[in-house]
């Protein structure tokens, strides 16, 4: 598993639980990513909806591989699930499975 080797790409909202979830998860297994912020920038937006198929976000593109519409707990599951990371026990600094405020 060699993380440097990871592509990660994630189209979130500037303020949002899932968003925010999705971050937790990367700052858990340290993870280096993009952010896109597809509120302050609506191109990140249209591009999103171009790669996912979809118009929900958080999505996360891992080695050009598209989650659309997942939780952090999601995207960890995907990491382990494909040996991207090793699982780690500790708890995010976030919670990584709760809505935007309204929803």
């Amino acid at each position: 598993m060699n993380q440097e080797n990871l592509e990660i790409v994630c189209y979130l909202k500037t303020f949002c639980g899932w968003s925010e979830g999705v971050r937790a998860m990367m700052r858990k297994y340290d993870l280096s990513f993009e952010e896109k912020d597809i509120i302050k920038n609506p191109a990140f937006r249209w591009e999103m909806e171009q790669k996912s198929g979809q118009p929900l976000s958080p999505c996360v593109s891992v080695n050009g591989h598209m989650l659309a519409d997942v939780s952090g707990d999601e995207v960890e599951t995907y990491l382990v699930e494909s040996s991207l990371v090793a699982l780690r026990e500790d708890e995010a600094d976030a919670p990584t499975d709760s809505s935007c405020p309204g929803h």
